[in-house]
């Protein structure tokens, strides 16, 4: 098992954002891959699009039992221009459903940025906007006390997103990890261990555990697996005085340790360049 090529890869781009927030000058890191390619942090809540989604909308309404809903919108659009054009999404009524659609429309128009490229949603029929806002946040916020009884922890919070149009299991994933810092979810007993698979994480598990890069995993067994990379990594983290990782992060770090394989191995490479030089 590659535990240690991983917690180099890992550890490396840790004190890439540390020497970055410090304040240092380029180059952050020696490695010509992590300097030439844009790699997610290692923690969510380091990133800039959470960072801004936390200090706007999360913590000044963390009381609001429909702060959940807002998760949803603010990873839906990802993008903090837009979102700050918006305003807090709660309570969804009509007005704020119109709002919606007029704000991301004169952004589109005035020929601005409207969503982050992370995330890609397919348009049943019509415009990409009208279907967030109609096909998927407005049943969400109508079935929104059948939500807010999901929340007895991470997993059956996911396991209900899903059931909404558009919502799949990554994405579900995605409004979970923002949830799961608030008093919704802040107690839940699968708060560190909760994950759920994506291609990314599969293909880096595969690559940690030595098995062909596309092996075939039983949704159980990749979790299973996952959990003892965890349990194997925890004390690396602690002995070079990193914070504890939970498992949502370290599959994170799996789909950005599988880019970076992709690289050195010669088998592709990230769509975003990086400054790092």
């Amino acid at each position: 098992m590659r535990v240690q090529e991983l917690f180099k890869f890992i550890h490396e781009r840790y004190n890439v954002f540390l020497r970055r927030s410090w304040g240092e000058s380029k180059p952050w890191t020696q490695d010509p891959i992590l300097q030439s390619y844009r790699f997610c942090n290692v923690y969510r809540e380091h990133d800039t699009v959470t960072r801004w989604i936390a200090q706007h909308w999360r913590v000044p309404n963390s009381n609001d039992p429909n702060v959940w809903f807002a998760m949803a919108a603010a990873r839906f659009v990802n993008w903090p221009e837009t979102l700050a054009d918006l305003g807090y999404p709660v309570p969804w009524d009509d007005a704020m459903g119109q709002k919606f659609i007029h704000v991301l429309s004169d952004r589109k128009e005035a020929g601005k940025k409207v969503w982050t490229g992370a995330y890609v949603i397919h348009a049943r029929l019509g415009s990409k906007i009208g279907h967030v806002a109609y096909d998927i946040l407005t049943p969400m916020w109508y079935e929104r006390e059948s939500v807010l009884e999901s929340m007895t922890s991470c997993a059956a919070l996911q396991q209900r997103l899903m059931k909404f149009e558009g919502v799949g299991s990554f994405m579900a994933g995605q409004i979970v990890c923002d949830t799961k810092y608030t008093k919704l979810l802040d107690t839940a007993l699968d708060w560190w261990d909760f994950a759920a698979p994506g291609p990314g994480s599969r293909r880096g598990l595969a690559r940690v555990l030595e098995h062909p890069v596309n092996y075939r995993w039983k949704d159980e067994e990749w979790y299973v697996d996952l959990l003892k990379l965890k349990a194997a990594i925890g004390p690396l983290l602690y002995e070079t005085g990193m914070p504890p990782i939970h498992a949502q992060d370290l599959q994170n770090c799996l789909c950005e340790f599988d880019k970076y394989e992709r690289v050195r191995l010669g088998e592709g490479r990230p769509r975003n360049n990086y400054p790092g030089k």
